[in-house]
């Protein structure tokens, strides 16, 4: 694509942006930035969510991994579906009650201090890490759409997105997000549906024949009954459910939208409302894919395969048709909704990072209102620098990254997941001195744990390590429970 067109579509969009950034920061507090005033219409907040929950990985990642995993993601899904139901009934009506800004002070109140900085420390490594993975590609697609033709680096790419963020969020942060990714997730949407109107057209496809060729596909298959498989369905589907809960329901980021709603009945409704249009964006990017590769194939596209006959490099499925093969129109919906989910992810991921940051570590709510501005200013600083390097860590990464962001999630919210568990189930103390050394230790041993099965076994634990992580997480709290139990 010409690249005045694609520095055009940017420039628009990023006007909308700053507009919208306008309008929302008339009239703020100095709670505006972490909590929206509380005023979020939960409508607003469960669309403008599916932004930031599927993200540039799920724009392009998701329709590119059909090709070695099939439809088997959607085992994934279903069980997102059933972790939404527990984040709704049990999570929210929790938040809402301790009228929590922070989620992790949940900890404190359980636990003791020392677990809620590590909780609080937990989510920060998750979040930066997620985050920065889902900036990753989106700069990727970015340098090859605009900034190698104008030969700029790949390292001046990422600052240069890092602070169009920054200016439109660092004056109402979470009030402006709300609205903000409500845009964005329109971009995203409608970026599918005109791709998938654009393939459709060029194959001669009526509506009802596209379905046909998807569900026909080779790719179509959405259940796997092998037990050694990391595809494997119980896997999924389980992994589905405490994954949901954990990048979800344990998570500042997601949460912290939610808790802008009026109230909990809001907040709940916005939690359903958003996991079925989830399920079914998500449905319909999978459905993408196989048109993708249904298109390559009835065009001679060439795709790389690897050694074990696997497809490489799956992430660029979509960017090169998009931006390649199927036109302007298609090619200028695609930016758009890559951009839009680019912004969407890393917006309300250095707004949840600083909010979890400066309440949980410098106690932002006791600080005068002109020392909250400076250290809210100093920490987003400092966290968009931490992004940065991890792309910059990352950056000759291959293969679809959305399996690499679960797979690490699966480490770092395990104990996030069992600290919770163990808290609301049960009336068990524990020595809270101790529970830093179990909560970095359980990740490890569930590492060792994955290898040696894998070895001596082949068998493939797969997104399931979150559970074997909280299992063990929850073991070693066990061990270190106090004699006279008490309620939290």
């Amino acid at each position: 694509m010409n690249p005045l067109l694609v520095l055009a579509i940017i420039s628009i969009y990023f006007v909308l942006l700053m507009t919208i950034s306008y309008f929302t920061s008339r009239n703020r507090s100095d709670e505006s930035y972490f909590t929206g005033d509380r005023q979020s219409p939960w409508f607003l907040v469960a669309f403008g969510m599916v932004g930031a929950g599927l993200s540039g990985v799920t724009f392009v990642s998701l329709p590119g991994m059909v090709g070695n995993n099939n439809f088997y993601f959607y085992q994934f899904i279903l069980g997102n579906v059933v972790g939404y139901l527990f984040i709704t009934f049990v999570l929210i009506p929790l938040y809402y009650r301790l009228r929590l800004v922070s989620i992790y002070g949940y900890l404190d109140q359980r636990y003791g201090v020392k677990t809620y900085k590590t909780g609080s420390l937990f989510f920060l490594v998750s979040q930066s890490f997620g985050a920065a993975l889902r900036l990753l590609l989106a700069s990727k697609i970015l340098q090859f759409a605009l900034f190698d033709k104008l030969n700029i680096p790949f390292p001046i790419t990422v600052i240069i997105i890092l602070l169009l963020v920054w200016l439109y969020t660092n004056k109402s942060g979470i009030k402006t997000i709300v609205w903000t990714d409500t845009l964005q997730t329109t971009f995203l949407v409608l970026g599918a549906i005109i791709t998938i109107y654009t393939i459709t057209t060029s194959l001669n496809l009526s509506f009802s024949g596209a379905i046909q060729q998807v569900t026909e596909h080779k790719y179509f298959e959405v259940f796997n009954w092998e037990n050694k498989s990391s595809n494997n369905f119980f896997k999924q589907f389980i992994a589905g459910i405490l994954v949901a809960i954990a990048m979800i329901g344990l998570d500042q980021n997601m949460m912290q939208k939610t808790l802008t709603c009026k109230n909990q009945w809001d907040a709940q409704k916005n939690t359903l409302t958003y996991s079925l249009i989830l399920a079914i964006t998500q449905f319909l990017f999978l459905g993408l894919g196989i048109l993708l590769y249904i298109y390559a194939e009835n065009n001679g596209i060439a795709l790389a395969v690897g050694e074990n006959g696997a497809l490489l490099d799956t992430d660029n499925l979509f960017p090169d048709l998009a931006l390649n093969h199927l036109g302007v129109f298609a090619g200028i919906s695609f930016l758009l909704g890559i951009i839009a989910a680019s912004f969407s992810s890393v917006d309300s991921s250095l707004t949840a990072l600083t909010t979890s940051f400066t309440y949980d570590f410098l106690d932002i709510s006791h600080k005068s209102s002109a020392d909250k501005k400076r250290l809210k200013n100093w920490v987003l600083l400092g966290f968009s620098g931490v992004l940065f390097l991890i792309i910059m860590l990352f950056a000759n990464s291959r293969g679809d990254v959305v399996s690499l962001i679960f797979k690490v999630a699966g480490y770092t919210y395990g104990p996030l997941l069992g600290l919770y568990m163990l808290g609301m189930f049960t009336k068990i103390a524990v020595k809270d001195k101790w529970v830093p050394l179990i909560c970095v230790m359980a990740p490890v041993l569930t590492y060792l744990l994955s290898v040696y099965f894998a070895q001596s076994f082949n068998f493939d634990f797969g997104f399931i390590n979150i559970a074997v992580n909280a299992g063990l997480t929850i073991l070693g709290l066990l061990l270190v429970r106090r004699k006279r139990e008490t309620a939290g």
